[in-house]
């Protein structure tokens, strides 16, 4: 078992419900998909760059992303139709809590100056959206391998209901809020 999910399993839901009150253990909120998002400019539009950060997103996460490509043409930005515009992935499960664990231990402590992550990135619906600026935080990235600095998005999708059921779960698994 993932050792940040038997923390949840073991020690953060008895936290939740006395902090809560809960009744029922299907009330109390869990994590229920991690989604990374990275989006491309212009420069990203060559097959051997593309391949390569789609290769980095791959080894990140261990799992493959899906790449999006544009609808409809826009001659403003410069968009083709059916050009490379994004990618994404879903994490959920096992792989999840993998990714979790090594974002929270291993890549927020190699970020520079880190004061820890903002409170305020919550929504309404518990949901906490956290914007990274560069790939190299992460270990398993060589960093003489790196063709383009490229940032990407992670949202951490939970069952919760509100801002403070939320940051109280993603505080008990250890994520680093600044005071």
């Amino acid at each position: 078992m993932q050792r940040l999910k038997a923390l949840y399993l073991q020690s953060v839901i008895s936290k939740l419900q006395k902090e809560f009150g809960y009744n029922n253990i299907n009330e109390v909120p869990r994590i229920k998909k991690i989604v990374i998002n990275r989006g491309f400019d212009e420069s990203c539009q060559g097959s051997k760059v593309l391949d390569l950060l789609l290769n980095e997103l791959k080894i990140i996460s261990g799992q493959k992303p899906i790449l999006t490509r544009a609808k409809k043409a826009i001659a403003n930005f410069k968009v083709k139709e059916k050009m490379p515009v994004g990618m994404f992935l879903t994490l959920r499960g096992y792989k999840m809590y993998s990714f979790l664990d090594r974002l929270i231990n291993l890549a927020l402590p190699r970020i520079r100056d880190f004061q820890g992550i903002d409170r305020k990135s919550f929504d309404n619906s518990g949901n906490y959206n956290l914007g990274l600026n560069e790939q190299s935080m992460f270990p398993e990235i060589d960093f003489d391998k790196i063709v383009k600095i490229q940032g990407m998005d992670i949202s951490i999708v939970t069952t919760a209901k509100t801002e403070t059921e939320a940051f109280f779960l993603l505080k008990e698994l250890g994520m680093p809020f600044r005071d």
